[in-house]
């Protein structure tokens, strides 16, 4: 496995068989990582870490089979490969999902249950300022489109968001389990790149705990 050779130097793959792959790839960039699409085996095999990008979770998952890269996402991901979801992406790294359709599978790792739409069709997208633990500054705006929630977390989940106020209130919309991280919000869209820089972080945390530095 090729991986790059400083602390500095990450290269951090977004799986592009589907989704917002681009916008994802721009704000890796300035958080500070080098940022390709993976689409192949041997791109995934390279990477330090994956983005699994906003999207239709169901599709991503057919494409995952098709291009014959679910089972080494599998074994990346259980060999502690950093990985972070945002919206499908979420649901993608789910354990457990409610309202999924039949035969829908997920890569799984975040001991969690999500709920598929929970907020609604496309139509009941909005944007919502958040507090996210480890981000610092002002509150992220979040945008939410057809976007899942957390139902329930397991004991080594730290929940880092929950919606404040509205119908939704205390929803948890942001999550993290080791080495993996999602939110149901698209923080890639926005131009505010601190959720990918505490990402980016992360993936060089990883770096240095295991010595690849």
């Amino acid at each position: 496995m090729s991986l790059s050779t400083t602390a500095d130097d990450l290269l951090v793959g977004v799986l592009a068989v589907q989704g917002d792959v681009r916008e994802h790839l721009r704000a890796l960039a300035e958080a500070g990582a080098r940022a390709v699409p993976v689409r192949r085996e041997s791109e995934l095999d390279d990477v330090d870490a994956l983005v699994l990008p906003g999207g239709e979770s169901t599709t991503i998952d057919k494409l995952t089979r098709a291009f014959g890269l679910r089972e080494p996402l599998l074994a990346r991901l259980a060999a502690g490969m950093p990985a972070y979801g945002s919206c499908a992406g979420m649901i993608l790294l789910a354990d457990r999902v409610q309202d999924a359709i039949e035969g829908q599978l997920t890569l799984g790792g975040i001991d969690m249950t999500v709920r598929r739409n929970a907020f609604g069709r496309q139509v009941d997208s909005f944007e919502e300022d958040l507090d996210v633990a480890g981000v610092e500054g002002p509150p992220v705006r979040a945008v939410f489109i057809r976007a899942p929630w957390v139902e329930s977390v397991g004991p080594d989940v730290e929940v880092l968001a929950r919606v404040e106020g509205g119908p939704a209130d205390g929803r948890i919309v942001a999550v993290r389990q080791g080495n993996l991280l999602a939110t149901s919000f698209h923080p890639e869209i926005t131009g505010d790149i601190r959720v990918h820089r505490l990402f980016v972080d992360l993936v060089r945390s990883n770096r240095v705990r295991s010595g690849r530095t």
